[in-house]
């Protein structure tokens, strides 16, 4: 059965694609669920204005990435933590800290998650973090950890 995705699917699809699927995997899930129509001429021509507006979506989010990414390149994050005599950390410097760090310094408001860090740090000295802003935009924030007080 051809149907119309109305919404992303894992593994099936994303909203606004005409896909060819098992009658029952039609009528006893997608369509129930709001997931999908059955195709027709009316629903493709819908499904072509969701695909467009999904592509056009995708485009926006693509340049917005690329703006911040742009703010991002040579800029230096510094976060002061409590440290020993020896350059180790009391505690841990983690996600969390540098995203919130960043928002201060910056103004710019990222997601934890989309910091790459291995664990937390737990010394002083810079370290280079990749953030991923965008599945096609990575950019680089050099984070400098230095000794409170």
């Amino acid at each position: 059965m051809r149907i119309v995705l109305r919404d992303d699917v894992d593994n099936l699809g994303k909203k606004g694609d005409l896909v060819e699927v098992a009658d029952g995997y039609a009528r006893n899930y997608l369509v129930p669920r709001g997931l999908a129509l059955k195709a027709s001429s009316g629903s493709q021509k819908q499904a072509d204005a969701m695909r467009r507006n999904r592509e056009a979506r995708e485009r926006r989010d693509r340049e917005s990435a690329q703006t911040l990414a742009a703010q991002f390149e040579g800029r230096t994050i510094t976060i002061k933590a409590r440290a020993g005599g020896e350059g180790r950390l009391f505690g841990s410097v983690t996600a969390s800290d540098i995203a919130e760090a960043v928002q201060k310094q910056t103004g710019v408001d990222i997601d934890r998650r989309k910091l790459t860090l291995d664990e937390p740090l737990k010394e002083l000295g810079g370290v280079d973090l990749h953030v991923r802003l965008h599945p096609d935009v990575d950019a680089t924030i050099h984070v400098e950890v230095e000794a409170a007080g």
